[in-house]
């Protein structure tokens, strides 16, 4: 997955409105995701924008919003999204802000393209979060094009096999059950 910008950024909370600074990744299937430090261990919110921005506004377009102490309004960066909600960012600087205003902007209505050399044609490639896409292009003189889809480690039927591995359990435990009592059924 490609990477269209990351970098810090203020982050205003949505219940008690503090402003926390996190490590922002922008990809280029729309999501946007917050975490605590750059090391990208372990995140703390992520946003689909291809799924819920509706809008994204910046600098004195956005009135109704209060910046960190130390920054000016010019900084401000709101993210509206589907059913009212908003996320609301703080740049270090206004040029920072209108560029994360366009990246978000990019992300939100661009689809993905993968370029085959072979056919000189663009092709839209449907992208999510949970995939990654390989192109691979043939060696023949033909030149059919492979497109491997790998799948995260991630499983989505998880709720069935933990369902199976109760099932198994509540049998094996019956199992041993009787067999306890065997030996008094021949006393």
């Amino acid at each position: 997955m490609a990477l269209l910008k990351s970098g810090w950024l203020w982050r205003q909370s949505s219940i008690l409105k503090r402003w926390r600074l996190n490590w922002c990744d922008l990809w280029i299937d729309g999501s946007f995701v917050f975490y605590k430090t750059e090391s990208r261990r372990d995140y703390e919110t992520k946003v689909n924008l291809k799924a819920t921005c509706v809008n994204v506004k910046s600098g004195l377009e956005c009135p109704n919003v209060c910046p960190p102490e130390t920054h000016p309004r010019e900084n401000l960066l709101v993210v509206y999204l589907r059913h009212g909600n908003m996320l609301i960012l703080c740049a270090n600087s206004e040029d920072e802000a209108l560029a994360w205003k366009l990246t978000l902007m990019e992300a939100k209505r661009n689809p993905v393209f993968t370029y085959n050399p072979y056919d000189d044609t663009y092709q839209t490639v449907p992208i999510d979060s949970h995939n990654a896409v390989y192109i691979m292009p043939s060696t023949g003189s033909g030149g059919t094009q492979h497109v491997w889809v790998h799948r995260d480690s991630y499983d989505d039927n998880f709720g069935e096999q933990i369902a199976l591995g109760l099932l198994a359990g509540m049998a094996a435990g019956a199992a041993m059950r009787s067999l306890l009592w065997m030996p008094f059924w021949f006393c």
